[in-house]
């Protein structure tokens, strides 16, 4: 495989292959579809990070699903969070009534989402979980998990099937550690 701009000498390795991630997201997908069967789906993803498992994932389920997309941040262009939760782009769709979902690339502090879910529990929907590909455990601050989850993973730097580092790396087709020198300066 070429190395696009010395992206692969960045990272230190490869944790899940895109052929885990695959098996994981159908058996996530027929999880959710059994789950909402009897109910009208409402996805939001939380860009930018979501947009590669949410695409994966909604194929996956086999029930009518709407789509939204909220840009929220905490991050910056840093490999730490700044405490700061940010909307960006709000949802489009009304929430009263509905059936919400939202997918999270990755669950780490938990701030983020906390502070997410709280913003759309205003909005009055008549259920709201979480699906997020990866979760940190370790690195939790408030009380708040997952409904679904892909994979916990260890508290390390990760990049790739939508998450970055300074807007690099999303395009990984697999989910690999980050070398400490490549954000540690």
């Amino acid at each position: 495989m070429p190395n696009p701009a010395g992206m692969h000498d960045d990272l230190e390795r490869m944790l899940l292959s895109a052929e885990e991630i695959s098996a994981r997201v159908a058996q996530l997908g027929q999880a959710i579809s059994r789950d909402y069967a009897d109910k009208p789906l409402l996805m939001i993803g939380v860009l930018k990070g979501s947009v590669v498992f949410m695409a994966d994932l909604m194929r996956a389920i086999d029930i009518p699903v709407q789509i939204d997309f909220m840009a929220v941040s905490s991050y910056g262009q840093g490999a730490q969070s700044t405490g700061m939760v940010r909307i960006d782009k709000d949802i489009d769709i009304s929430l009263a009534g509905k059936h919400i979902l939202i997918a999270e690339d990755i669950l780490d502090s938990g701030k983020t989402l906390s502070h997410l879910m709280a913003l759309l529990a205003t909005r009055e929907p008549a259920s709201m979980r979480v699906v997020a590909l990866l979760d940190k455990p370790s690195r939790r601050t408030v009380d708040i998990r997952a409904d679904y989850t892909g994979f916990e993973v260890p508290d390390e730097f990760l990049v790739g099937y939508g998450l970055d580092y300074a807007e690099r790396y999303r395009n990984l087709p697999g989910v690999a550690v980050l070398k400490r020198e490549v954000y540690a300066t």
